[in-house]
């Protein structure tokens, strides 16, 4: 199995790859998806909302953000829980909060598509055996363990081009609510971990 060591202090990360953020200690490539690709984050309120829950996690449950970047209707990570923490706990926690903040702030707040939303939220719920009112993220999410350098420089690189890519900035760092701006040295809205280059070697 190949592995990568990259120091944060005394952490140290083994990395393989699955699809469900279960093993302690290790760093995921994580995307969540709002039910049928719906363009929520167009709202200002809406991206506040998943940069004060990701600080609520980093402050009391053990989370870890190397990367990340708000898109319309996704959000990327890269991310672990530190002490021991299990990351797949906190992401479903995270999901369960920020899904009822979004709610609350659609049905509360100035919202223009109030009507169109709360009707897709509700119909997203008829699939589910269990009982519930409205449905705001897809199912689970795409999680993969960062296994090798490489791999962790190709998902930092991706994350931080998406708004290039989608039209919406000319380059990465002019984008307010990703990392890239940690990773030029601007004002931010998240603080994260910002890996050092000289500290990721390609063996």
């Amino acid at each position: 199995m190949l592995s990568v060591t990259i120091y944060k202090d005394d952490y140290i990360c083994f990395m393989s790859r699955k699809y469900k953020a279960t093993i302690p200690d290790k760093a995921y490539f994580i995307t969540i998806t709002c039910v049928n690709w719906i363009d929520i984050f167009t709202r200002l309120n809406h991206r506040y909302t998943i940069i004060n829950s990701l600080k609520y996690c980093q402050e009391n449950k053990g989370l870890e953000v190397f990367a990340y970047c708000i898109m319309s209707s996704h959000i990327h990570l890269i991310c672990s829980a530190d002490n021991g923490k299990q990351l797949s706990d906190t992401i479903r926690d995270f999901k369960t909060f920020t899904s009822k903040q979004i709610v609350n702030n659609v049905v509360n707040e100035s919202e223009s598509r109030r009507e169109w939303l709360i009707e897709l939220f509700e119909k997203a719920c008829d699939h589910l055996k269990r009982k519930q009112e409205f449905k705001v993220w897809q199912d689970g999410y795409h999680a993969e363990i960062i296994e090798t350098p490489q791999f962790m420089y190709q998902k930092l690189n991706y994350i931080h081009n998406n708004p290039v890519v989608d039209k919406i900035v000319e380059k990465p760092e002019d984008y307010l609510f990703s990392s890239a701006r940690n990773y030029a040295d601007l004002d931010y809205e998240l603080e994260i971990f910002v890996l050092p280059k000289q500290l990721i070697t390609f063996n």
